[in-house]
């Protein structure tokens, strides 16, 4: 049902279905598999999320991820934002032997930017390998990575395998690292900039010291994020 969320950016990347996002700034959208729903809270906004009317028509199944990307100090309080993205409309990398899909989503690959905007230095990819495929992502050396594989099997920079369901975190030196696949996988690969900054977090708010959440919470029982009444 409806919540509230503030100082961060909770985005979810659908792989299967799809997702409604209704929120209190008006946005009321869907986003099917393959596609992202890119929110930043900023300052404030109740939103709620939930599987398309569709869902059974689609098939009835549902596999998605959604990640908390933390926001810069300077910008926890700005007016919040919605951006969605449909899979159509992702960039997309496929190498010269088909066997590899990257989808560019936030960030940038090689010569190839995602279309969202974000308030941090991060990356996000997702990527579609066929069995023996191989990517070499080109990480810049000052990023923490990690990745995810959500089914199969990869090989990391021909040493570290990785299965489905499996987290790999790398140490963040060096210029990238290349994926091949030791069967048909898809995996998910995010990036970023350390920010540095104290984190103080609880329930739906993430803010940089206790009064910060303290105040999120008295503006949410004020109503100053706004109000959504759930259908």
């Amino acid at each position: 049902g409806p919540h509230p969320h503030r100082g961060f950016s909770p985005v979810s990347f659908i792989f299967k279905g799809g997702v409604h996002h209704r929120d209190s700034r008006g946005n009321d959208n869907v986003v099917y598999a393959g596609g992202t729903q890119w929110m930043n809270s900023g300052m404030g906004m109740i939103h709620s999320e939930r599987p398309p009317a569709d869902i059974h028509e689609i098939g009835g199944r549902q596999e998605l991820i959604q990640l908390w990307v933390n926001t810069p100090a300077k910008h926890k309080m700005d007016q919040p934002s919605y951006q969605p993205l449909t899979a159509k409309d992702t960039p997309k990398i496929i190498t010269a032997d088909e066997l590899v899909q990257v989808n560019i989503i936030a960030g940038q690959l090689g010569k190839t930017k995602g279309p969202i905007h974000t308030l941090s230095d991060v990356n996000t990819f997702t990527a579609i390998f066929q069995k023996a495929g191989k990517y070499f992502f080109e990480i810049p050396a000052s990023h923490n990575a990690f990745i995810y594989v959500l089914q199969g099997k990869v090989q990391v920079t021909g040493d570290s395998e990785v299965e489905g369901k499996y987290v790999a975190v790398f140490n963040n030196d060096g210029e990238g690292f290349e994926l091949e696949a030791m069967e048909d996988s898809t995996v998910f690969i995010g990036t970023g900039e350390p920010l540095n900054e104290p984190v103080a977090s609880h329930g739906p708010f993430v803010m940089n010291n206790q009064t910060e959440l303290m105040e999120a919470f008295r503006d949410y029982q004020l109503g100053k994020m706004g109000v959504l009444i759930e259908e």
